[in-house]
């Protein structure tokens, strides 16, 4: 399956006038993971602290300071910190366009739209053993340097390095590969996935997930689980119980009407799975964040 309007992150990452979107993910003190999900743009990270689990496609990968990420549009991907303790890493989500994908020439032809086809395929994750890494790690801290401003014409030295990233990656036959038949395991889920981000407040079950994937029941669990890390259930409390922390460090609701708002009928559940997940009651929890947030 082909991912289409239907199963692209709601969230937008760019605009006509600003085509990326910058982030910085702290786990677990603004939420306690980044779900698998997927959007049309590409996407790099680098780490800064800690360490986390990057679910990449199909690929698991563990990844600490120092790692960087380079993901292609459409790719399934996630992250989750390493268990009691921190992974915080920085994000730029820009449009293809960055790269001159709308651009009929034989650089786009040959070397971009093959990373966004997927004809082509990167080494999502890129370490310090890596030979070329030095000169990466180089070019992607002048990436996130042209982010925080102080340039004339930011957007235009940005797109120079961002070229320049993707030319060092085609230098390096390791980093660069066509793509071979893996597991198409992950495509499969897609509908399940999507519907499950849309969803997550309502009454969901493992048979109603199977059939919009068109796979049998035991096969999506154990396909849901090879691909995602987790079972499908576990992953409809991790969406939910991501909603609630974003609630509480956000609104001044009762406890209460956020886990009724999230998908909870059950407080003392709803306590139970919170503190399960996070290691906290959602009232220290709310706490914690406050302070943090002064």
């Amino acid at each position: 399956m082909m991912p289409d309007k239907k199963t692209e992150e709601k969230r937008q990452h760019s605009t006509v006038f600003l085509p990326y979107s910058y982030y910085i993910c702290r786990m677990p003190y603004d939420f306690m993971s980044v779900p698998m999900h997927w959007h049309s743009e590409f996407e790099v990270n680098r780490v800064l602290c800690g360490k986390g689990e990057f679910v990449c496609g199909s690929e698991k990968f563990i990844a600490g300071e120092g790692a960087l990420l380079i993901l292609p549009p459409n790719m399934l991907h996630g992250a989750y910190p390493c268990q009691k303790g921190e992974l915080i890493y920085e994000a730029l989500v820009f449009h293809p366009a960055m790269l001159g994908a709308n651009i009929d020439d034989r650089c786009t032809a040959e070397h971009i739209r093959p990373l966004i086809s997927g004809t082509l395929k990167i080494k999502p994750v890129i370490s310090g053993g890596e030979t070329n890494y030095p000169c990466l790690k180089a070019c992607m801290d002048r990436i996130f340097h042209c982010i925080s401003g102080g340039f004339p014409c930011p957007d235009l030295l940005l797109k120079s390095e961002l070229m320049r990233l993707f030319w060092l990656l085609e230098s390096d036959e390791g980093l660069l590969c066509r793509k071979d038949s893996e597991s198409n395991d992950c495509e499969m889920l897609r509908p399940a996935l999507d519907y499950m981000m849309k969803n997550y407040r309502e009454s969901i079950t493992v048979a109603q997930l199977a059939e919009l994937s068109h796979l049998s029941k035991s096969y999506f669990m154990n396909c849901f689980k090879k691909s995602v890390g987790v079972s499908a259930m576990e992953y409809l409390t991790q969406l939910r119980i991501r909603a609630v922390c974003e609630a509480l460090s956000s609104s001044e609701k009762k406890i209460a009407e956020i886990a009724f708002e999230c998908g909870y009928d059950n407080i003392s559940n709803f306590n139970r799975q919170f503190k399960k997940v996070t290691g906290r009651s959602p009232k220290e929890y709310r706490i914690n964040v406050r302070l943090m947030q002064k």
